[in-house]
């Protein structure tokens, strides 16, 4: 049964992937047979490249997870990865054919499946991609869904997503998932490090959000994260920090109904911000 496509944010161009392959709960089984030589070839120069860039950068967690993925020099199947994910977090990654609408996306989480778009950029978008392509989703957010105590914060997120769709806080929830699942860094013992799936797959900011002096790094406060606006088409100007997964797992251990209602009646912070308030 077909569903419809997913649009997020403004965009000019129809969203990529096959709607029409996609079940009522928008998974789709990975086609593995339609990719090409090409396709492999971009996946194993992708993670080349990425993998070159970890030492000193990315959190030791996601260094340490990394080998869980399987194959380097392949596109990998997904029931090979789950076979192992299962095992270690019982988390199991699904397909999906792109961007998916919110409550399916938050009911995927809250019931331990991630779901990973299963087409590949083409080589000419090899430095830069619109929507997140298998590369992204794969060697970006599942690596740290063999860590326990971070496994258990999606899934927390998904649980929290569901209830905030509800009470009509999306917007203001998406802004920690943004900052922490996709552009989060850890201070570790060595130093800052990402674990932020939108980073750890980007070989221009991955340097950037961790070296560089002109994005801001603030510790990670959810009034404030929620708060905080943020760019989908350049570099981060705001980092959020965090100690440790566990810091991460127990911040949302409390009911956000109070700080949803708290937040709406406080103005918004642009993406670069530099008030603490």
């Amino acid at each position: 049964m077909a569903v419809e496509p997913v649009v997020y944010g403004a965009s000019e161009r129809p969203p990529r992937g096959d709607y029409t392959r996609a079940s009522t709960d928008y998974t789709c089984p990975q086609d593995y047979a339609a990719y090409t030589a090409a396709d492999h070839d971009t996946y194993r120069r992708l993670y080349q490249r990425q993998c070159a860039l970890l030492p000193g950068l990315a959190s030791e967690a996601f260094i340490a997870a990394l080998p869980s993925l399987g194959a380097q020099d392949r596109i990998p199947r997904f029931e090979e990865i789950n076979e192992r994910l299962h095992k270690a977090t019982g988390w199991e990654i699904v397909g999906v054919p792109g961007l998916i609408p919110e409550v399916p996306f938050f009911t995927l989480l809250a019931h331990r499946k991630f779901p990973v778009t299963d087409w590949i950029r083409k080589p000419e978008e090899f430095d830069y991609i619109v929507e997140p392509d298998i590369f992204h989703d794969l060697f970006g957010h599942v690596p740290l869904l063999f860590n326990p105590v971070f496994a258990d914060y999606v899934q927390r997120y998904g649980q929290g997503g569901l209830k905030a769709e509800r009470l009509g806080a999306c917007e203001m929830l998406s802004r920690l998932y943004w900052y922490t699942i996709e552009f989060g860094l850890i201070r570790e013992a060595q130093g800052l490090r990402a674990y932020g799936a939108g980073i750890l797959s980007s070989a221009g900011e991955l340097p950037y959000s961790v070296q560089s002096p002109a994005p801001q790094r603030l510790p990670l406060q959810l009034e404030r994260t929620m708060r905080t606006r943020y760019k989908i088409d350049t570099y981060q100007q705001t980092y959020f920090v965090i100690d440790s997964f566990e810091q991460l797992f127990d911040l949302t251990a409390a009911d956000f109904a109070p700080i949803y209602e708290r937040l709406r009646g406080l103005p918004e912070f642009a993406a670069g911000s530099l008030s603490e308030g």
